[in-house]
């Protein structure tokens, strides 16, 4: 079972609030209710057609209802403790929640509207306190631990030994093991953080939404992160400043302030910590990590800092020579730097973005170039399926197969930018794999691209293609997933695991054989040409100092924020961030973080507190694995399989380090993640 922990942590999506008099009109009959029944289309795949906001709520509900009836009938039990009676019962306890909440979350995230704005804020805390009458109910624990103190007499197979252990360390980290006093105080906290969480996501969606600019007569909204795609094309410097500052200042002061929000959620985040026996929320959050403690990840930012900063400060002067020669007598900030970086990227590789987008076209980039890759590593096929319900016109949806013909599951692509859509890109599931529950994958991937004019192509930029090649790779690995029970299935591992796989597939976006397969010119049929080719890669280290000093900035703020104890006095955010940035080599003036902590949805309004690292992290496995494959054949049908039986298939299964022991042969170096970043 994976547990439904619906706080804001988990719901990442920023909502703006409406009249509760909608939720109130919402029936409460689930008679009929299409979220409560196995979906009769295949792989259970929720039947769109059918299914309806008024539906959302009382299926949440009675999902709920029903799993606290089962975990009462677990825990009251008068049977001694089984795995069967127990683990097993417990695996099962929340079918009808799982399957509601999925399509719940899907729809908050990639296409949401009033009525699930004002429900998700209604449920969220109602969602802490669920998980905690589950995590915190005494008789439940005392079950699951009489179980775990004898486990090695059990004889369970491996799977279902580690399902055991899971849920014995859930349960302790969750607070099992607390004085009823201090359950009680938990269970607050915890639906405070909820509420706060919720609310910092929805007071940043309006700050965005009223931060939108008009430059040149043209509306122009604020993305999710510090710099924007249009400071690139501005030449007119106030207009650059006007826009870099609407983005920076969106939720700083103001009607929409998120700083007295983030400060109540960092500092109630570290009383958590502490009431749970940890010195600070870093510390009880890594503990199940790949990374595992505060002091690795610091001394991993340590080992990589002076490199990439050194790279960031030799750009800035290349950059700053470039505005002397064009006749700016200015010294050079932030919101100059994309502007000026894409003039010395031209001038120094003779590359234009306009040149290459005509060979990337998404539906082409998609089946031949990211589905090609994965038929000639995996031996899958796909074929494009037009008859299964779809939440909104413009998705896309695909039936799996194995190289034998067997059926592996059904993926959704949700490609476009909606105003019901919230920013990013994202993989999660509608349906996850289980040999218990008898489910095979249901998976989507979420991304942002802009949509084309009627019938014009949708021609992708390098970043977002590789965006594409990214997100699938969440895909496989959900896929792939060949686990007993569904808590330990697919992408159910730890953040700093769960990036790999999508980051090494990014890797095949270039790969010679692959790349001739789908960059052809939309118009002249034309292949990318091989200068082209040449051109892109030399220039993909350029400005590599500042795009990796900005994330190593922002994954340090995230550190700080999550290091502190529940007295530290914090009066002012910006020195906060000021302080932290210094203390660890990061404060570059003209290099500002990729999100600064007032509109950092990641940490605060979503699931990454004290794992934005993650992503560096990964990014150090995923170059280190592809250097395997350099050695030894690169994109062969036998290092594919190797890869996914080593790594894809295995879940949550075993510990990390001796899963990627098994695959490499070595721990992972920072030197290929280093090399790749041209750092080195």
């Amino acid at each position: 079972m994976k547990l439904p922990l619906f706080s804001a942590a988990i719901l990442l999506t920023a909502f703006v609030g409406c009249n509760d008099s909608k939720t109130s009109k919402m029936t409460e009959n689930t008679d009929n209710n299409p979220l409560l029944v196995e979906s009769i289309l295949p792989y259970g795949a929720p039947d769109f057609s059918k299914i309806k906001d008024e539906h959302y709520r009382p299926a949440l509900l009675k999902g709920m209802a029903l799993q606290n009836e089962r975990i009462a009938a677990i825990a009251n039990s008068n049977e001694a403790p089984t795995f069967e009676n127990t683990i097993i019962a417990l695996e099962k306890s929340g079918v009808e929640l799982e399957r509601a909440s999925a399509v719940f979350n899907a729809l908050t995230e990639a296409n949401t509207n009033d009525t699930l704005k004002v429900l998700q804020k209604e449920l969220s805390p109602k969602f802490a306190e669920h998980a905690d009458g589950i995590h915190l109910n005494e008789k439940l624990f005392a079950r699951i631990k009489a179980l775990y103190d004898k486990r090695e007499s059990l004889k369970l197979d491996a799977e279902s030994l580690k399902l055991l252990e899971n849920y014995y360390e859930d349960f302790v980290v969750a607070g099992a093991n607390l004085s009823a006093t201090d359950k009680e105080t938990l269970k607050k906290y915890n639906s405070e953080l909820a509420s706060l969480e919720t609310d910092f996501n929805q007071t940043l969606l309006e700050g965005s939404l009223a931060a939108v600019q008009t430059i040149n007569g043209q509306k122009v909204a604020i993305v999710n992160t510090t710099q924007q795609p249009l400071l690139s094309e501005l030449a007119d410097r106030n207009a650059r400043k006007q826009l870099f500052e609407a983005s920076w200042n969106r939720t700083d002061g103001g009607a929409h302030n998120t700083n007295d929000i983030l400060k109540r959620i960092a500092l109630l985040r570290a009383k958590k910590a502490e009431l749970l026996g940890f010195k600070n929320y870093a510390e009880w959050s890594l503990q199940r990590t790949m990374a595992k403690t505060p002091a690795a990840i610091a001394q991993f930012f340590k080992d990589l800092v002076p490199a990439s900063v050194g790279k960031a400060k030799t750009e800035a002067k290349e950059i700053q020579a470039q505005i002397t020669k064009t006749g700016g007598n200015f010294t050079l900030e932030p919101y100059d730097w994309n502007f000026y970086a894409e003039q010395v990227r031209k001038a120094k590789y003779d590359l234009d973005e306009n040149e290459i987008k005509p060979y990337f076209e998404l539906k082409n980039a998609l089946e031949n170039g990211v589905f090609y890759a994965a038929t000639k590593l995996y031996g899958i096929t796909f074929k494009e399926r037009k008859d299964i319900p779809v939440y909104h016109p413009d998705v896309l949806v695909y039936e799996l197969f194995e190289e034998d013909g067997t059926p592996l599951g059904l993926f959704y692509g949700d490609f476009f930018a909606r105003e019901s859509k919230r920013g990013g890109a994202w993989m999660s599931n509608f349906v996850n794999q289980s040999k218990l529950l008898g489910t095979k994958p249901v998976i989507y991937n979420v991304c942002n691209y802009v949509k084309p004019a009627e019938g014009k192509p949708a021609l992708l930029t390098y970043d977002e293609l590789t965006t594409l090649f990214h997100e699938f790779g969440h895909a496989l690995h959900g896929f792939f997933a060949n686990q007993q029970y569904a808590s330990l299935s697919g992408t159910a591992v730890a953040r700093d695991f769960v990036e790999f796989p999508s980051q090494f597939n990014e890797h095949w976006a270039l790969y010679p054989e692959v790349l001739k397969n789908y960059a052809i010119h939309y118009e002249t049929k034309q292949p990318i040409p091989q200068a082209l080719i040449d051109k892109i890669k030399k220039a993909s280290t350029f400005n590599e100092g500042y795009a990796f000093t900005e994330v190593l900035a922002a994954a340090n703020l995230d550190l700080q924020w999550h290091t502190i104890s529940s007295d530290t006095i914090i009066n002012n955010v910006s020195d906060f961030e000021k302080k932290a940035l210094e203390r660890t080599g990061l404060w570059v003036k003209e290099v500002p973080p990729r999100y600064r902590s007032s509109y950092f949805a990641h940490i605060f309004g979503g699931g990454y507190g004290a794992g934005y690292y993650s992503y560096q992290w990964t990014e150090m496995l995923c170059h280190d694995a592809y250097q395997w494959f350099e050695e030894n054949g690169g994109l062969t049908r036998a290092n594919g399989q190797r890869f996914r039986d080593l790594i894809l298939s295995k879940g949550n299964t075993m510990d990390y380090e001796k899963m990627y022991l098994a695959f490499r042969g070595k721990a992972p170096a920072i030197e290929p993640l280093l090399k790749a970043r041209g750092l080195k």
